[in-house]
């Protein structure tokens, strides 16, 4: 029996088991079998199993956005329209077969979005390209999830469930558990808090499905089985995602302003330019992005040439930025800007730096 017919017959069983106190062992069980053919399916082993190839962009700019989507959503016209890049687009299925890079330009950043080919139901076991498509989403910083407005939410829970059995968790943060695999002294296991969802006896099942049997464990907030698989399998991506719905001039008002009042979604029209604008802002700042501006003594700041650096860095990260060597030899900082009480202030390397902040270094 192949992966992907062992994968299925889980699946259904998982799909027909009632979930209660007395099953909730064997569907843990049945939950870390599952994850762990989905590995082994993403990431076959031997010479015969050789990964498929992916396609190869090299990551350029600030930053790189993925957009993600079934097929004839308005990938490429959003493409062209917000970069100079051409991407053919028509009104049929599968116009775009390969990867296409371009290059937005915005505060002062370069961000790299890639157009890729349209996903099918069953991308995640290789249907369609899916796996490639799948392979470059994972290096990306953040995914736009382009969906069509009449469609409602069908496409959008194809979609998550798609990348969610790849190992792609789309706004959902790192769960917050301590694991460490030992030599000896079997299972150690403590949490911070009560547990609901979680307890010993279901942590040691999962890690003997895995042929773990000396490991260090500890909850640190209340996880499900899903998550505490997570962290055994060290092999998923954390990624921010914009659920963007195209096509709001074909549709009702009414739909228009559900969508609009949905978590992490937002609408646009890409034929009649609508609302791109601030698809762009909500770009910027689910990247996390921030721009910064250096000033030599006695001039003006070079706001020419900003430094394009992540929400929450330093001093010291903009040192780095600037010159590998330049945080040894640094004196202090004076920083103009939000991230101060008053400008300019005599700042050290540990000072966090805000958006479009104003620094001079001074040397010892």
């Amino acid at each position: 029996m192949g992966i992907l017919e062992k994968i299925s017959q889980i699946e259904a069983e998982i799909a027909r088991t009632q979930k209660n106190k007395a099953t909730e062992y064997h569907l843990g069980l049945l939950k870390a079998k599952l994850a762990k053919y989905r590995t082994q399916l993403l990431e076959p082993t031997g010479k015969s199993g050789a990964k498929g190839e992916g396609f190869d962009v090299m990551k350029s700019g600030d930053a790189r956005v993925a957009l993600i989507g079934f097929p004839s959503v308005g990938k490429s016209t959003l493409l062209n329209t917000m970069t100079k890049t051409h991407s053919e687009s028509a009104a049929y299925a599968f116009t775009t077969l390969t990867c296409i890079p371009g290059v937005i330009e915005y505060n002062g950043a370069n961000i790299q979005l890639l157009d890729l080919p349209g996903i099918i139901e069953g991308a995640s076991q290789g249907k369609g390209r899916g796996r490639q498509v799948i392979a470059v989403a994972r290096t990306a910083d953040l995914v736009v999830m382009m969906l069509d407005a009449n469609k409602g939410d069908v496409q959008k829970n194809l979609l998550e469930k798609e990348l969610e059995s790849v190992g792609l968790r789309l706004n959902k943060p790192r769960p917050n558990i301590y694991y460490k695999p030992k030599k000896g002294g079997g299972v150690s296991f403590n949490s911070t808090i009560p547990l609901t969802k979680c307890n010993e006896k279901l942590v040691q099942l999962i890690l003997h499905e895995y042929k773990i049997f000396n490991a260090e464990v500890l909850f640190r907030e209340d996880c499900t089985p899903d998550e505490f698989i997570d962290v055994i399998n060290d092999n998923r991506i954390y990624l921010p995602c914009l659920y963007v719905y195209n096509k709001i001039d074909q549709t009702s008002i009414e739909e228009v302003d559900r969508i609009a009042h949905m978590p992490h979604c937002l609408v646009i029209s890409c034929e009649m330019k609508l609302n791109l604008d601030y698809l762009l802002e909500k770009m910027w700042e689910y990247l996390n992005l921030i721009c910064l501006y250096t000033k030599k003594r006695s001039n003006r700041p070079d706001f020419g040439e900003g430094i394009i650096m992540r929400k929450g860095c330093s001093v010291e990260h903009v040192c780095h930025a600037i010159h590998r060597t330049l945080a040894e030899n640094v004196k202090y900082a004076l920083v103009w800007g939000t991230s101060t009480k008053y400008s300019p202030q005599r700042v050290g390397l540990t000072h966090l730096v805000h958006h479009e902040d104003v620094i001079q270094v001074v040397k010892k």
